[in-house]
């Protein structure tokens, strides 16, 4: 299933910075090795934020789930997730 997801990193001022880095740095592998699985299928940058808009292609709402929560920097997010469905008009079929 492909599942659409809108992701706002608000870490706070007052965490340690090391500590920051430690997170950011583990996110990016995590979100690397999860995009090779062909799970995180893509991942882009909202300009001039600290955001992104992903897509992710997953077996169901519990696998998302799961993977979401297991981002290092979940804690500091907020979500919105949306599911996805193909489009007859498209010419493309994923």
């Amino acid at each position: 299933m492909l599942f659409m997801a809108e992701m706002t990193v608000r870490i706070p001022h007052d965490l340690d910075p090391q500590v920051a880095e430690k997170l950011k740095a583990n996110e990016k592998a995590l979100s690397q090795q999860l995009q090779r699985e062909g799970k995180w299928r893509h991942l882009w940058r909202v300009a001039g934020k600290y955001a992104n808009v992903s897509i992710f292609d997953v077996r169901d709402n519990d696998e998302l789930h799961t993977l979401l929560m297991s981002l290092p920097l979940y804690p500091y997010m907020e979500i919105s997730v949306t599911a996805l469905a193909q489009h007859s008009s498209a010419i493309a079929q994923n």
